[in-house]
């Protein structure tokens, strides 16, 4: 029984033109990362389980995980990475007192989750991971916020063909705190809630809050905090928050990507939500506005306290994550993807063998053009000029190296420019 060469479901095989798009993609990333002077790092396949478990909590820390057996079919502590977050804070923690703060790090790296594929989400795929380490101030979170806008801007999109999100972790608190004055027990469980609302109807909603033992007065300000939709409206609703730092520090970082000329790039989302205990400041996504891709492409937070599971320092932390499928998605809901390709054409010289007597020449002529950093390909059989240049305009190459017998005559060799049909001769 023959074995099937089609992948393992939610996983793909990338083939040079899917693959000429994706190294677009990475290589823009890289570019931006590297303008705001992050450095590049290289990071295990695998991690501990446990540092999921500590991570995420014991109810959900095995969701996603694909563990590993060891040599005797036991299954082993080891499983294949389905993030990079709680891999670069154990990378850290091992240098963090060492190294010079903050620590800009950045990774494009390929993760594996077992979970149900859809459209947005395979099994495997690949991701951009951005982090600051060892800041508290304001201004990591503002240059991480830049850093997105700008990696989105590097793609040449349309004007209001996205939006970043914004919100924070810290006012979220304080409006369960101070205002719907839930109980400690309850609270995480509101806060998830909270975080499906947009999916969830408003009846079945509050039927939910209602099921967590909460009151009609503390559903109508939780409510009424998720129906806010800028940043100016909120003291009017709930007054107090004027004075709080957190509100006072988002409002800062709005007059500062206003001041940035990035006015049409960003907007406050109170119904943006992350509920993991280490999220604990500022959270963010961009969302693609295109009525077939309505949805969040990516996102980041703070993540102040992570690094504790390791049992060293603690250390601040801001982070983001941006994934290649959703970026694919949006540039060719954008019609961008023939641009996209055709500026990615790599000039290519071709030289078929037109005459085997002449092989060491044609390997000679290669090997002068590689030389000077040019892509040459070379036929390795007989082949005849019509089927040499039919051959070249099916793959787009650029200029074909034709030597046959007239041409060695005259000891010169033409360059021929299959885009114009210009030729140019060079002698051997």
């Amino acid at each position: 029984m023959a074995l099937s060469n089609i992948p393992p479901k939610g996983t793909s095989d990338r083939f040079p033109q899917e693959f000429t798009v994706r190294k677009y993609i990475f290589d823009t990333w890289r570019a931006v990362c590297k303008k705001f002077g992050y450095e590049e790092y290289l990071w295990p396949l695998v991690e501990n389980a446990a540092i999921r478990r500590a991570k995420s909590g014991e109810d959900i820390w095995w969701s996603e995980l694909t563990l590993i057996t060891d040599r005797t079919g036991k299954i082993s502590d080891l499983a294949l990475r389905p993030e990079m977050t709680p891999t670069v804070t154990r990378m850290v923690s091992r240098i963090y007192l060492q190294e010079p703060k903050p620590i800009r790090f950045f990774s494009i790296a390929n993760f594996y989750r077992n979970e149900r594929p859809q459209r947005w989400r395979n099994r495997e795929f690949r991701q951009l991971n951005i982090d600051i380490f060892g800041s508290h101030s304001l201004y990591a979170d503002l240059e991480m916020l830049q850093v997105v806008i700008e990696s989105m801007l590097a793609f040449q999109t349309p004007k209001k063909s996205w939006i970043l999100y914004l919100n924070s972790r810290q006012i979220i608190d304080y409006i369960i705190d101070t205002e719907v004055w839930l109980a400690v027990d309850k609270k995480t469980e509101v806060i998830r809630l909270m975080d499906k609302r947009e999916k969830l109807e408003r009846n079945d909603f509050i039927a939910m809050l209602k099921d967590h033992g909460l009151n009609d007065k503390q559903i109508d300000t939780i409510v009424t905090y998720l129906s806010i939709d800028d940043i100016q409206s909120l003291p009017k609703k709930f007054p107090q928050i004027i004075k709080n730092q957190w509100y006072k520090d988002m409002s800062e970082i709005f007059l500062k990507l206003e001041s940035l000329w990035y006015t049409w790039y960003f907007q406050f989302k109170w119904s943006l939500i992350r509920w993991f205990d280490y999220y604990d400041g500022i959270v963010f996504e961009v969302f693609d506005l295109h009525q077939d891709n309505n949805r969040a492409m990516f996102g980041g937070w703070r993540y102040n306290g992570l690094a504790e599971i390791f049992g060293g320092t603690s250390f601040p932390a801001v982070w983001f994550a941006s994934g290649d499928e959703a970026m694919k998605l949006f540039l060719e809901s954008r019609w961008m993807m023939d641009t996209i390709l055709a500026r990615q054409k790599d000039v290519i010289y071709y030289i078929p063998m037109l005459e085997e007597e002449y092989y060491d020449t044609y390997f000679q002529i290669a090997q002068t053009l590689r030389n000077t950093w040019n892509m040459v390909e070379q036929w390795l059989e007989i082949q005849g000029v019509g089927k040499a240049l039919q051959y070249a305009n099916k793959k787009e190459i650029s200029y074909v190296v034709l030597l046959g017998k007239e041409e060695m005559k005259k000891k010169k060799y033409k360059i021929k420019n299959m885009k114009t049909g210009e030729e140019k001769e060079i002698r051997l």
